[in-house]
């Protein structure tokens, strides 16, 4: 090899790892989770949002997974590990206990929740139209519109006159509040209420076998991602024991559940992801007003109602705005 030739080699391969540091670094987005790693159907909605911006995962934008397991006293933790990592955002879609464990870990790093009660009243954000701070999201409101899914229960049953409902301890604001509307919704139908609060799949069991026990006549599943997480164990143990029970989302209802009433949880997800794909762009959280869903569907499973032996009105049946037969 020609003297000139081997230094004109040397020199390409030199500024090599100049040319790699050079190239920019992929956006970070912190994804906190209470459950697994595990992508659930209606989890699909926030990755879907985020390429239809422009942002793939491992190609335009890092996602780093911190996943509780259920354990909600390691969210703090979790969160905290996040902010040392920097990344750009923090999306903390499910649960109040989510997002405040993601605001208590930093003021200036934009987070994107997502929870079923009002952000306001629980003290995430200013208003829904100007929420300030680091914060904004999504608030589905399956937790404030229980009384009207309670309401549509009592409906396929008239004739039951008390009802159980099941809260996760381990998020005792939303649960605070649901049970608080629970108990309105309940007083207004003449019912008595019977309150589980669970934390473990094997609570849910306990549970179940306690309704069957007491002759507690419907059950009301409230609004947790620990409930999502175990949706067929939910729907099994309902036609075990078979008693009429009302899920806050539609996967429930397909997958054999009795009825829902509420929003539709993917596309939920998919708003904290369009969301998070616009503050990468440089929006900034506190000028993006809290989303709230556009459309609340009730679904009916006739199949199961049959199974029940639950004779659906025709009039329920026009409120419906799907049946699954």
């Amino acid at each position: 090899m020609r003297r000139r030739e081997f230094v004109r080699l040397l020199g390409g391969a030199a500024a090599w790892p100049v040319a790699a540091r050079a190239q920019p670094k992929l956006p970070v987005v912190g994804f906190l989770s209470a459950r697994s790693r595990n992508r659930a159907a209606a989890t699909e909605g926030f990755f879907e949002a985020l390429r239809d911006a422009g942002f793939t995962e491992g190609r335009d934008v890092t996602i780093e997974y911190r996943s509780a397991d259920d354990q909600f006293d390691r969210l703090p933790a979790l969160a905290s590990d996040l902010v040392q990592r920097r990344v750009s955002l923090i999306a903390a879609p499910g649960s109040m206990a989510l997002a405040a464990a993601a605001r208590d870990a930093t003021s200036t790093i934009p987070i994107v929740f997502m929870i079923g009660s009002d952000p306001v009243e629980l003290g995430l954000v200013k208003s829904f139209n100007r929420p300030g701070g680091n914060l904004t999201g999504v608030a589905y409101l399956n937790i404030e519109i229980a009384a009207k899914r309670l309401e549509l229960l009592h409906k396929l049953v008239p004739e039951a006159k008390s009802i159980a409902i099941l809260v996760h301890r381990d998020n005792p604001l939303e649960t605070e509040v649901q049970v608080r509307n629970a108990e309105a919704a309940v007083k207004q139908l003449g019912m008595r209420l019977r309150v589980f609060e669970v934390s473990s799949a094997g609570d849910l069991d306990d549970a179940f076998a306690t309704v069957a026990q007491e002759h507690i006549e419907a059950v009301h599943i409230g609004v947790d991602g620990l409930f999502g997480t175990n949706r067929a164990r939910l729907v099994a143990l309902a036609a075990r024991y078979r008693v009429p029970t009302s899920y806050p989302w539609r996967e429930f209802t397909a997958d054999g559940g009795l009825m829902n009433y509420g929003a539709v949880i993917r596309e939920q997800f998919h708003q904290v992801g369009s969301y998070a794909a616009r503050i990468l762009k440089g929006e900034k959280p506190g000028d993006m007003p809290v989303q709230r869903p556009t459309k609340l569907g009730f679904v009916l499973n006739l199949r199961t109602a049959r199974t029940l032996g639950i004779e659906v009105s025709p009039t329920l049946l026009t409120l419906a705005d799907e049946v699954i037969e």
